[in-house]
């Protein structure tokens, strides 16, 4: 990503939404035939329950695989792996566009 010629742009907003979405996915959907809730409650039973409970650092771990495809350098990997899981952070978090409808 260092030149910008590997990858342009839009892949790293390609990258966000497919870590918020995968991340979305494992922390919260049950997925076809329950087999997401089903992997959930086999992690929790091995004692690895919390890494799907905790949607903030599962994107750090889904964000992995995005960031090592994305950027070339090691620099840049470790970058855009943060930038990736900050990025599905502020989708999972913040409204996009409309308005609250808690809000008056």
């Amino acid at each position: 990503m260092s030149d910008g010629s590997d990858h342009p742009w839009y892949w790293l907003v390609l990258g966000v939404l497919a870590v918020w979405r995968v991340t979305h996915l494992l922390h919260v959907e049950h997925g076809p035939w329950g087999v997401l809730a089903a992997l959930r409650d086999v992690a929790a039973g091995a004692g690895a329950g919390e890494l799907f409970d905790c949607f903030f650092c599962l994107t750090l771990w889904t964000a992995i695989p995005a960031a090592l495809w994305i950027a070339t350098t090691w620099t840049d990997r470790i970058l855009v792996w943060l930038a990736l899981s900050a990025g599905a952070i502020l989708v999972e978090t913040r409204p996009l566009g409309g308005t609250d409808p808690e809000r008056p």
